[in-house]
């Protein structure tokens, strides 16, 4: 019978960490279109760099404008269609809820990391949680997972992360660094 491992991996947030995040009055908000997204600058190579390190990279999304009746799913589908395709994407966690829907995947609960720890058998010990928000963070730690804040100075809260950086540049060199 063969060793039984289970595999790392990182869990990405996606607007403001894959793709650029629209910014309106220092907030940040999901792109409204595939023509709105643009991929940050380092994803590309960064999570390349990951996937040589042996992670899985997993994206854990809140997208409540779909329960808002602001964004169709399909435009969600769309962007994460084209992310998986642009990236090295392994998969996509997608919560369409609300605040007020109480669900258990609605970040900062940490349910689409349970999730995905199910499904692909993932060491959450050696696994971290990349976010550019305080519910990004807070997942991470309800998870017990490391955590890395991308800070673009939004203003609004923080949970203090694990480490902190500027770009996902540095988020490579800090997952390197722990690897």
């Amino acid at each position: 019978m063969g060793v039984y491992t289970k595999i790392k991996a990182v869990f990405l947030d996606r607007d403001g960490v894959l793709n650029k995040a629209v910014v309106i009055d220092g907030k940040p908000y999901p792109p409204k279109s595939l023509e709105e997204v643009n991929i940050a600058e380092g994803v590309k190579e960064g999570l390349e760099q990951l996937k040589k390190l042996g992670y899985l990279l997993i994206v854990i999304t809140n997208q409540p404008d779909v329960a808002r009746g602001t964004t169709s799913m399909k435009t969600v589908d769309d962007i994460n269609n084209y992310l998986k395709q642009q990236l090295f994407i392994d998969d996509f966690f997608c919560c369409v809820h609300d605040n007020a829907d109480q669900c258990e995947c609605r970040k900062p609960k940490p349910g689409m990391i349970f999730a995905a720890a199910k499904k692909w058998n993932i060491d959450l010990d050696h696994s971290f949680m990349v976010g550019d928000r305080w519910r990004d963070i807070e997942t991470g730690k309800n998870a017990n997972i490391r955590t890395i804040l991308i800070d673009y100075g939004y203003n609004e809260k923080y949970s203090i992360p694990d480490f902190s950086c500027k770009n996902f540049i540095e988020t490579t060199e800090i997952i390197k660094s722990l690897t």
